[in-house]
């Protein structure tokens, strides 16, 4: 039975707490102390930031050392223990007062943290009945739970999955498009190389290294962004890493990185800098391709085999059309700081040896962002080198392992998403009265500010749904998502927030139902060693039950769709339990690769705790291409790499037109829009020591970094002396769309104009009000919420300039991590 808000603050009031909330499980069972040694038993597990073997000692985490055959392990894994045994950690149901009293403002104060701790019982029952109002009062259009975004590692425990096929067995719901890590990139490379590339394999690090005379890492930090995966990594890169280092040192390969800030990857290589005015990229490449054009250093029978379009974006280039404008270095130099001898001098060289050209993901998370990445596609064509190994362009050689040889071999599968086949949702609504069910993913706060309104996506219009409950497990979109005091003004316009977490994230702090999910170090599971090289099989072993009153996704949602009818929370699980699904998932995977790779038996396999592929093979991006484009064209309309795309140009957009242009930024630092009033440019990226948020409520990681217990934002000594700010200091950054404090780094790394606050810093404001401060660092307190162009709709948090000052008073304490205000109801 659905309960309501009324019934259940009776009830609340009638039943005492220790009725209610039921014993801690904190506390180990005697089977469990019994079946463990004083000196503990290992574990083996593993998770986004490498694999490892955990010393469980009387139902307790002692100790995590790295798995044998990391030989480059990160040191975030000294962060395990910190995730399991955190203040942060939702221990129990909770209920945000306002919601459930329903008093005046109840929607305003979202944010305030004060909840009710209630049974589970009594948190599910209100989230099914909430399904059920929302479903009977809007239908479809007005629940979102289409989330994208990052999860903890393993194949069967899918936060995503699993909740999106519970939700589905209720009903129809809003869905998203698209993701905040690649969103303008994945969307125009298809049209320009084919594919969406930047979850592609490339080219294998070994031929890069014997082929490639020139690499050019491109506002790109591998070094440090390799340190985590979707899957869990293997690390091997590091190997690569520090055979390009030597092959610098002994000048066998020129590595130039183009950044506007001296990276972690320059650093660890000694390699030459390129320094570059932010998000002006572009205006640098069109002059590097008017020198190979004019200079007549460009690769024409390239051109003409794999190309379509060169001739309309040369008269763009030599000002013929459009803006009437030739993009001569010259030109190019004005914008983009870089001095036009210095342009020529650079495409000469590119041009005079193979090259291999690495792209970031940071480049297309601006305004316009699809134009940086179309412009280093027309680049490596022009320059010819796509297809040849250690040349070409890549966009992904950063991630996941990537460029790690690959043994081939299939991977486990995963729970299932949709629904079986012959399974009906309880509601089979499918009517959403218009509004478009599929959203770009970036654009759901504008569809909660303004539903109805119409926005171009993709070729296509996008009719923005009227979303009054959102769904969110595992996710923290209160972290990813930009311009934090809009998304609190939007918020005003839901009625219904639910989380599902492990850890009290600024999610959870803006929901109205928060459920308590455990680790994934609390739950079985398999999870595929190295996403891209596939180099063998790694057991997720528990090695502790789940803490508090925690409980795994699936548990969570077979007691929800338990609420959907008779036997439905059967078929939600298949009727297995987690360990015949995990099982099932090795055996399916065992048959996959039988004849090539002969798997132990599951028993076997979960005792050892791994399965090795054995070793990997090389590969060329775009090889077959480069050897018959008839034969092995690419995925665009015609097979063919298109400078110009009459696809897109038929779409007519003012943003994105038939070939890469530059466009001038809303906000651009040095002397571009906005600089009057906010002059320095806010650098929001991936961060060092975390993945995206997680990891960041670790105490033991955290204290490594933070300045005075705060995000540290890393600022050029000589802006810093100009403001008074030493290092250590506390510092106030601000735009006219919020504030935050953060301690301060002075470092030579950055340069005057450009300050950096590494992304994923936990959100955690003074209060509920618009404008008020964040007392630890989330830079996207003040990041610009506005879509890279019509095409993509994706996320711009590069494109933000800010102002700062030394912090003067006495500093709010950080309440980002300490969890709700538990208060009676």
């Amino acid at each position: 039975m659905a309960m309501n808000r009324r019934s259940f603050l009776k009830r609340m009031l009638s039943v005492s707490a220790t009725v209610a909330i039921g014993p801690s499980l904190l506390v180990a069972t005697d089977a469990e102390a019994n079946s463990e040694l004083l000196e503990g038993a290992w574990r083996t597990s593993g998770s986004h930031w490498g694999a490892f073997r955990a010393r469980v000692v009387g139902g307790e985490v002692a100790e995590v050392v790295a798995f044998s055959h990391d030989k480059h392990p990160t040191e975030m894994l000294d962060g395990i223990k910190g995730l399991i045994y955190n203040p942060s950690r939702v221990r129990y149901p909770m209920v945000r007062l306002d919601w459930l009293k329903k008093t005046e403002g109840w929607n305003t104060t979202r944010g305030d943290n004060r909840f009710i701790r209630v049974t589970w019982d009594q948190a599910l029952d209100l989230f099914y009945g909430e399904l059920e109002r929302v479903q009977k009062t809007y239908g479809p259009s007005g629940l979102l739970a289409g989330q994208t975004g990052w999860r903890q590692t393993g194949q069967f425990h899918s936060c995503t999955t699993h909740m999106q096929r519970a939700i589905a067995m209720h009903g129809f719901f809003v869905k998203k498009i698209g993701d905040y890590s690649t969103g303008a990139g994945q969307t125009i490379l298809p049209y320009v190389l084919g594919s969406t590339e930047v979850y592609a394999q490339q080219t294998s690090w070994p031929l890069v290294l014997e082929n490639a005379k020139q690499i050019i890492i491109w506002a790109n930090d591998p070094v440090k962004n390799a340190q985590v995966g979707w899957q869990c990594p293997t690390h091997d890169v590091y190997g690569y890493f520090a055979e390009l280092k030597d092959k610098v040192a002994k000048g066998e390969i020129k590595v130039i990185s183009v950044d506007p800030v001296v990276s972690k990857t320059q650093n660890y290589l000694g390699c030459d800098h390129l320094y570059i005015n932010p998000q002006t990229d572009v205006p640098f490449m069109l002059g590097i391709a008017h020198t190979l054009y004019t200079e007549d250093l460009y690769d024409k029978d390239f051109i003409k085999l794999y190309c379509l379009g060169f001739e309309p974006f040369v008269d763009y280039v030599t000002g013929k059309t459009k803006d009437k404008v030739e993009k001569t270095p010259e030109w190019a130099s004005a914008i983009c700081g870089v001095p036009a001898d210095k342009i020529r001098e650079f495409a000469r060289m590119l041009a005079s040896e193979r090259t291999q050209i690495m792209f970031g993901w940071c480049v297309q998370r601006q305004q316009h962002g699809e134009q940086p990445y179309w412009m280093g596609a027309v680049i490596a064509s022009m320059l010819g080198g796509i297809g040849l190994p250690g040349g070409g362009v890549s966009y992904a050689h950063h991630y996941s392992g990537i460029g790690e040889p690959a043994t081939g071999a299939a991977g486990p599968g995963g729970f299932p998403r949709n629904l079986d086949p012959g399974m009906t949702p309880l509601h089979n609504n499918s009517d959403f009265k218009g509004y478009s069910s599929t959203i770009p993913v970036a654009r759901w706060i504008e569809a909660i500010e303004e539903p109805g309104k119409e926005i171009n996506y993709n070729g296509s219009k996008v009719k923005l749904p009227p979303i009054k409950m959102v769904v969110v497990s595992g996710n923290n979109p209160w972290h990813h998502h930009q311009d934090h005091n809009r998304m609190k003004k939007a918020y005003y316009n839901i009625e219904t927030a639910v989380t599902i977490d492990f850890a009290w994230t600024a999610t959870c702090r803006f929901s109205d139902i928060v459920l308590p999910a455990c680790t994934q170090f609390e739950r079985n599971d398999i999870d595929l060693y190295g996403a891209y090289s596939a180099t063998g099989l790694l057991a997720m072993h528990k090695l502790v039950d789940p803490l508090y009153q925690s409980r795994s996704d699936f548990d969570i949602f077979k007691g929800l769709t338990q609420r959907f009818g008779i036997g439905k929370e059967k078929e939600f699980a298949q009727d297995m339990t987690e360990m015949q699904w995990v099982e099932k998932l090795y055996n399916e995977c065992a048959v996959a690769n039988k004849g090539n790779f002969e798997m132990p038996d599951f028993k076997t396999f979960w005792k050892d705790g791994y399965v090795s592929f054995g070793e990997g093979h090389t590969f060329v991006r775009h090889a077959l291409f480069r050897e018959d484009p008839e034969l092995n064209p690419l995925g665009t309309p015609s097979g063919f790499i298109e400078i110009t795309s009459r696809k897109i140009g038929s779409y007519g957009y003012e943003y994105c037109q038939e070939h890469p242009m530059w466009f001038e930024k809303a906000e651009r630092s040095h002397g571009g829009p906005g600089s009057e009033s906010f002059p320095f440019w806010l650098q929001s990226c991936h961060p060092d020591k975390r993945l995206h948020s997680q990891m960041c409520e670790s105490p033991a990681i955290r204290e490594t970094y933070t300045v005075q217990g705060r995000e540290p934002a890393y600022i050029n000594p000589s802006d810093a002396k100009a403001k008074g700010i030493k290092d250590g200091d506390l510092i106030r950054v601000y735009n006219d769309r919020g504030q935050l404090i953060a301690g301060a780094v002075v470092s030579d790394d950055y340069p005057s104009g450009v300050i950096r606050i590494q992304e994923g810093a936990w959100y955690g404001p003074t209060g509920s009000e618009i404008g008020a401060i964040d007392t630890y660092g989330d830079p996207n307190t003040m990041t610009l919420d506005i879509g890279t162009s019509e095409l993509a709709q994706a996320c711009s948090a590069y494109t933000c300039l800010v102002e700062y000052e030394k912090f003067k008073g006495e500093a709010p304490a950080v309440n980002a991590f300490s969890g709700p205000i538990v208060v009676a109801p």
